[in-house]
């Protein structure tokens, strides 16, 4: 599950729906890993991982070829099947889990590492998408977010509200204000993809924080 101009205006965006139906054609993504994934846990030990809208599965697929434990979380069952199906192509080992993020049934606290690169998670008052973000990650785990720099007048000019949707700095000053994490990353950088409809962006906003 990803962001992009094309899908991010469309009316369901959160829905089941609206994503078996991005994923039951041609490919979507580059499928190659992110670049900020692999920069930023080059340094981590590996344990146990959770992909967050896991898409057609590059970035999971990596991870497992890392050592990792993964398990790869998509609101569609089209992604799950692209996923499996790269990891299986890869010789590696992923758990599927067809689920929205907020819907899900993972425990807290459970992952070493969650990774959520490029996510559609929806903004609300009560900052519930952060929250379950951070409740999964262990104590000393690490959440690496990752998003596009988005024009904000562009964006509105395509019919997309870049204020419906959590944002990295969303995620980093929510758990700053518990006192329970460390800012390890905050970044942005340029990004240099060629293939997939996200290739247009040319810069990304990430940051990396730490259970204390």
């Amino acid at each position: 599950m990803r962001l992009n101009k094309h899908t991010a205006s469309q009316a369901g965006v959160h829905t089941t729906e609206h994503w078996n139906e991005r994923y039951s054609g041609d490919q979507v993504w580059s499928g190659q890993p992110n670049a900020a994934l692999m920069r930023e846990v080059a340094d981590l030990p590996v344990g146990r991982a959770l992909d967050v809208g896991c898409g057609e599965g590059a970035d999971a697929v990596w991870l497992a070829s890392q050592g990792w434990e993964v398990t790869a979380l998509d609101i569609s069952s089209q992604a799950i099947e692209r996923t499996l199906a790269a990891a299986s192509e890869a010789g590696v080992t992923v758990t599927g889990v067809a689920e929205g993020l907020l819907e899900s049934h993972l425990p807290a606290t459970s992952f070493d590492l969650v990774s959520a690169q490029y996510p559609v998670l929806p903004s609300t008052s009560q900052h519930l998408a952060e929250g379950r973000l951070l409740d999964l990650v262990a104590p000393g785990g690490a959440l690496l977010f990752v998003h596009h720099e988005l024009d904000r007048e562009h964006a509105h000019a395509h019919g997309f509200n870049p204020d419906e949707f959590i944002t990295p700095s969303h995620v980093r000053d929510h758990a700053v204000a518990t006192g329970e994490w460390k800012v390890i990353t905050d970044d942005r950088r340029e990004r240099h993809v060629a293939e997939g409809v996200g290739a247009h962006h040319s810069h990304d906003l990430i940051d990396r924080l730490v259970r204390v």
